[in-house]
């Protein structure tokens, strides 16, 4: 299990097989994931147990100085930009201060990379807070985690940390009235004795049901690229995507595969 992570606020640019070139954020712990979820495909390995775990954000000054110092030398070296990308160890939402980076980093691109998007990447878990909603309507790219089509295997696949309620989900991602984009990880395999599989005919047909409720202007569907914590996981073939793009397609979403 080789697994990696940030060890920098900001971090690239690299070029993101989903949105371009990507200038990335990481607002968590350059030492440690701390995340919502424990999803066991997560590039950036488990969770560290309680008594390890270091709850250190990075100041928002912080992120605001290294923010603006790498937008300006990336202009003044005439670099390319695609996308400043909000990611990293974990899940960025939890940054207590997130709305306000949020906003800087609106207000930052506006005046040095107006032609950059500024995207989300996740996990859904923390849309239930009013700032942490309204900062991601704000956004470009609101790229929202939704992992399945049943609680069963969200649970199994996601590990969420805290309660998790399926219905209430995508009662919320419902209420960004289509200013989103759904991602989805497939994958087959097994964990703790359990079989995982989020490709099934069950599967899709109701995780489709939940995209029709959503009503998203784009799903991302892809698979492992990376090592994974669990080593009994299954990257899905781009034909299998490809199929089930399709499917999503026949239900009116514009789709977009990672392989």
């Amino acid at each position: 299990m080789a697994t990696f992570l940030f060890d920098k606020i900001i971090f690239g640019p690299v070029k993101s097989r989903r949105l371009g070139v990507s200038l990335g954020i990481n607002l968590l712990p350059n030492d440690c994931k701390l995340c919502s979820f424990n999803c066991i495909y997560c590039e950036c390995g488990w969770n560290p147990d309680k008594k390890e775990q270091k709850i250190n954000f990075h100041p928002k000054d912080q992120v605001k100085q290294s923010l603006f110092e790498k937008l300006s030398s990336m202009k003044a070296n005439n670099e390319d930009l695609d996308v400043i990308t909000f990611a990293g160890n974990g899940e960025p939402t939890l940054h207590p201060e997130f709305s306000e980076i949020i906003d800087y980093t609106i207000e930052v691109r506006n005046q040095v990379f107006p032609q950059a998007r500024i995207a989300v990447l996740s996990n859904s878990s923390m849309i239930h807070k009013k700032s942490v909603f309204d900062a991601l309507n704000k956004v470009d790219d609101n790229i929202l985690k939704l992992d399945g089509g049943t609680e069963e295997t969200i649970l199994n696949l996601d590990q969420p940390v805290g309660k998790f309620n399926l219905e209430k989900l995508v009662d919320l991602l419902s209420k960004f009235n289509g200013n989103l984009i759904i991602q989805t990880l497939f994958i087959r395999g097994e964990y703790e004795g359990k079989i995982i599989d989020n490709t099934s005919e069950k599967e899709i047909s109701a995780w489709i049901g939940h995209l029709q409720k959503i009503q998203p202007k784009e799903v991302m569907i892809y698979t492992i690229s990376r090592d994974t914590p669990s080593d009994q996981l299954e990257k899905i073939s781009k034909k299998e995507l490809e199929k089930i793009a399709k499917k999503v397609e026949a239900a009116g979403f514009t789709t977009q595969i990672s392989a």
